[in-house]
């Protein structure tokens, strides 16, 4: 017995409720727009009409998404301190495709601001601007001579 399209949505839903926090706004909306696309594939699949991939609208402004102690991802909405190339990949992207297709720069870590922040604390408690910065002189010395 096949369920219909409104228990399916609901058990997408319940998921998604059950993996981050949700408004009943936001709640309502994702019932809403599950439910219609569910709809939407139904009567292509009963047409025999191959459904047209939509453009994917991000799922909050991009500037927005890199926060003090989250990111959170475009693609689907989850939050993370760091988005790993292996969640990455779950979308079909890499680090420089996702990049690219919300807009960031290529040099825009894909972590919290807090996160990237105590990166950047631990690598100069360890010497490594100074050590950088040694060993580019190094190089243009080597390529003088």
């Amino acid at each position: 017995m096949s369920k219909s399209l409104v228990e399916m949505t609901a058990e997408i839903i319940q998921s998604q409720i059950s993996s981050k926090q949700m408004t009943t706004e936001e709640i309502k909306a994702a019932l809403n727009d599950t439910f219609q696309t569910l709809k939407s594939l139904q009567e292509a699949e009963a047409n025999g009409i191959e459904a047209e991939p939509e453009e994917t609208n991000p799922v909050m402004d991009p500037k927005k998404s890199i926060q003090r102690n989250k990111i959170i991802c475009l693609e689907c909405g989850q939050e993370f301190k760091m988005l790993s190339p292996k969640h990455l990949r779950s979308h079909g992207l890499t680090s420089r495709e996702y990049r690219k297709k919300h807009g960031f720069s290529a040099r825009q870590p894909l972590c919290s601001k807090a996160l990237s922040e105590k990166r950047s604390q631990s690598g100069k408690e360890r010497g490594l601007p100074e050590n950088l910065r040694k060993a580019i002189e190094m190089r243009t010395k080597n390529r003088t001579k």
